[in-house]
């Protein structure tokens, strides 16, 4: 039964970021396409956000192991 929490703490814990990290990635690369000349601002700030999900990610990933 710990397995299945586990596998279910990390399964589900990766779909928001999962999906956030996608979203931030299509947004950034739309602003780049439209404003080339934008992407020495857009690039970091995407990194940024694509951190700050990941992590929410990792956090999952802790829990699951915990089990």
């Amino acid at each position: 039964m710990e397995q299945l929490t586990a596998g279910l703490a990390i399964g589900l814990g990766a779909i928001g970021p999962g999906i956030g990290i996608g979203l931030i990635g299509m947004k950034a690369v739309e602003a780049i396409g439209r404003n080339p000349d934008a992407q020495s601002k857009i690039l970091p700030a995407m990194l940024l956000g694509m951190a700050f999900a990941e992590a929410i990610a990792i956090y999952a990933l802790v829990i699951a192991f915990t089990k």
